[in-house]
């Protein structure tokens, strides 16, 4: 095979980062927007946490695969430059859906994008890929990581930690007394234990080709026989997630370890969970945005300072770069360009960012989107509960248009 990338002195190490999703159970926010350049935390997107525990980690290999709707998501991008990552050689690349071969074009879940980069990831000599997703808050350096996988001989690190309450809608993880990795069960109806993984996975080039062209071919062949139904014209469509296909059949082989991951992790990918991580920023206890020398790091919107009037009420919140208050604030994250209107009361609420909060206005436990509009008048519930979250969005625009890309925000 022809090697299009220039020679590497030792096989080099590859961050995946999967971009590509639909993000359907954080709609209304992701209707016409990719899930990782959904706002967090008022002055950040969610892909700067992923790709920032990547630049300070020191990987200088960084793939995005993209699928849905990239346009928000590449202009904050910005070709890396937000996180050093814009080498000449190496740096942050894009990897858009392509036509030409059946391992390409569109992916049918994350488990057939995984494998479509296979390919790639074997031309460009890497020993070594890290995938991650885009919708989780954690500090991680992956280089102790990537030094466990390399002493142990191990082909999957699966990067573990431990949740309160029901953890079935993630891939619960069962280790022996060593950190081997014994099964792995995917978002089972009766799980065994809290233990589960965090969506970071440090993959060795040569078993997952191994492993996902054997599924592959297994499935082509019960399609000979008559025993499956996909479309034979795409290569690895039937991996589905890899949860379900390329992890188990990994730790089958024997070699699958885990790491574990103390401290803050949560996964943000609905709209519960979103709100919830927002409440914990507010009290104290969510994501470190500015830990020392690990700090989050983002494509900054430039805008002026914050403007908080004499009549307004600030408590426990964080309030953005270009917001204006002169109503009550409270346990709420006011996104940039938000103004809070005299006589308006938010409570425990997140506010993308570009919309007016007017007087006689009242919310509680609301989302607004990015040009929301809010009407003067009490919105939401007073005591939240999963599904009890209010989203608002600007009313000008369908159900699939998203504020990002119409508004040019």
């Amino acid at each position: 095979m022809a090697r299009p990338f220039p020679a590497h002195p030792e096989p080099p190490v590859v961050a995946l980062v999967l971009a590509g999703g639909r993000g359907s159970r954080l709609s209304p926010l992701t209707d016409a927007r990719a899930k990782p350049a959904v706002p967090f935390a008022g002055s950040f997107r969610m892909i700067d946490v992923v790709l920032s525990n990547i630049a300070h980690s020191g990987l200088e290999n960084v793939w995005i695969v993209e699928q849905y709707r990239p346009f928000t998501l590449n202009r904050h991008l910005a070709g890396g430059r937000p996180w050093d990552l814009d080498s000449t050689r190496h740096g942050l690349q894009i990897l858009p859906p392509a036509e030409g071969r059946s391992e390409e074009g569109f992916a049918a879940g994350n488990g057939h994008a995984l494998h479509q980069q296979v390919p790639l990831l074997e031309s460009f000599g890497a020993s070594t890929v890290v995938v991650l997703s885009a919708d989780h808050l954690y500090h991680l350096d992956l280089r102790p990581v990537l030094e466990q996988h390399a002493e142990r001989g191990s082909e999957l690190t699966v990067v573990t930690t431990e949740v309160p309450g029901d953890p079935s809608r993630y891939g619960v993880v069962q280790v022996d007394d060593d950190g081997a990795v014994t099964r792995y069960d995917y978002k089972p109806e009766q799980p065994e234990g809290q233990l589960v993984a965090t969506e970071v996975f440090v993959y060795s080039v040569e078993a997952l080709a191994e492993v996902t062209r054997a599924l592959v071919a297994e499935e082509k062949a019960s399609e000979a026989a008559g025993e499956a139904d996909h479309d034979p014209e795409i290569d690895g469509d039937s991996l589905g997630d890899y949860g379900e296909s390329i992890i188990p059949a990994l730790v089958e082989r024997g070699r699958a370890h885990e790491y574990r991951l103390d401290g803050y992790w949560r996964d943000i990918g609905t709209i519960d969970a979103y709100f919830q991580a927002h409440m914990d920023l507010v009290e104290g206890k969510g994501l470190e945005l500015d830990r020392h020398a690990w700090p989050l790091l983002t494509n900054p919107r430039e805008t002026a300072p914050a403007w908080i009037g004499p009549s307004a009420s600030v408590r426990r919140s964080l309030v953005s770069p270009g917001a204006r208050v002169e109503g009550e604030v409270e346990d709420s994250v006011i996104g940039p360009g938000v103004t809070v209107e005299r006589g308006a009361r938010v409570r425990r609420s997140v506010l993308l960012g570009d919309a007016v909060v007017p007087t006689g206005a009242s919310l509680d436990a609301v989302v607004a989107d990015l040009g929301a509009d809010i009407p003067a008048s009490a919105v939401g519930e007073s005591k939240p509960g999963p599904g009890n979250i209010t989203v608002l969005v600007p009313a000008r625009r369908g159900p699939a248009e998203s504020s990002d890309e119409t508004t040019g925000v």
